[in-house]
């Protein structure tokens, strides 16, 4: 029987002025590991998602803590049977996750981090504001319990949307979560710099909760996105069932796949009839070239977001 497949997201805001010359010997040091994933760095910290051997990570994890900046950098695993990328990266950024706003900076302030066992008694209190930081498609399959959804389309809309609906003077007790915590910590530092008193979010994010909330303890309610081929995971960390759409990267459902506007890696219920004759051939051709890879077993392309190629 072969071992699971490692998972691993992991993030640190930490200042690397040489983040420009990590960049080499980190993809070494993911390539001698047999990782697979991408791993994005900048000035302000790193951040990313990546998958291996237990041996591969664990290789990668003591590389990276060799560097005394590294020492207790935040990591989450989950494991899959399969490998969930294709190939190794190591991106240059100017930010690790892009809020579009000069001056925050979580390496100078930042909010209070609550652990997962204590995250059930913050948000049970009345008094307290609790806005999920992630876009509208991974809050639609699952979220908090009396949770907000901001609705928004990407991490940008982020401080518009706070400026428009919530006030310092009225708000006294903000708590933000995310996926593995690197959007809330960002957030929580725009908000200090907002004006906003008391800020909290969950450390380590919902898949941190996951792995260490009991399931008849949670207050979780669905499967959480995440970034990679299993599309969802359930609480107890295993794939859930939703596929994502190779055209415009929507979560789908089984429900949704037995839609008549379902074609795989062409089209969905959500954007059957908003792409353009382009896109669709695009989509098409795309699928084709995904076809002839999984027959090869080569590398291949999940898809094309088409819905953040129109917005930008």
């Amino acid at each position: 029987m072969t071992s699971p497949v490692v998972v691993a997201a992991l993030y640190k805001f930490v200042t690397l002025e040489d983040y420009v010359e990590l960049r080499e010997p980190l993809l070494k040091a993911m390539v001698d590991n047999g990782i697979k994933g991408t791993l994005l760095i900048a000035e302000e910290g790193i951040n990313g998602t990546v998958s291996g051997s237990r041996e591969g990570i664990d290789g990668l994890m003591a590389w990276l803590k060799t560097d005394p900046r590294m020492v207790d950098i935040d990591h989450k695993e989950s494991y899959c049977d399969d490998q969930p990328f294709y190939r190794t990266k190591v991106k240059l950024k100017k930010e690790i996750v892009t809020l579009g706003v000069d001056g925050v900076d979580p390496n100078k302030k930042v909010g209070t981090y609550v652990d997962p066992e204590n995250w059930n008694a913050l948000i049970s209190d009345p008094e307290v504001l609790l806005i999920d930081t992630r876009n509208d498609y991974e809050v639609s399959i699952g979220t908090f319990e009396g949770a907000i959804d901001p609705k928004t389309t990407s991490f940008r809309e982020f401080p518009d949307y706070i400026k428009a609906n919530f006030d310092p003077a009225k708000h006294k007790k903000v708590a933000m979560f995310c996926t593995g915590g690197i959007r809330c910590e960002k957030a929580s530092s725009y908000m200090l710099s907002q004006g906003f008193d008391e800020v909290y979010h969950l450390k380590g994010g919902i898949l941190k909760y996951l792995e260490e909330v009991p399931q008849e303890e949670t207050k979780w309610q669905g499967d959480c996105f995440v970034f990679d081929n299993r599309v969802t995971v359930r609480h107890d960390l295993s794939a859930g069932e939703y596929d994502q759409c190779h055209a415009c990267r929507t979560p789908i459902s089984l429900a949704d796949r037995e839609s008549e506007h379902y074609q795989p890696g062409i089209s969905c219920p959500y954007c059957w009839d908003s792409l353009s004759e382009k896109t669709r051939r695009s989509a098409i051709d795309r699928q084709k070239q995904i076809e002839l890879a999984k027959e090869r077993n080569q590398p291949h392309p999940i898809g094309h977001n088409y819905r953040k190629a129109a917005e930008a």
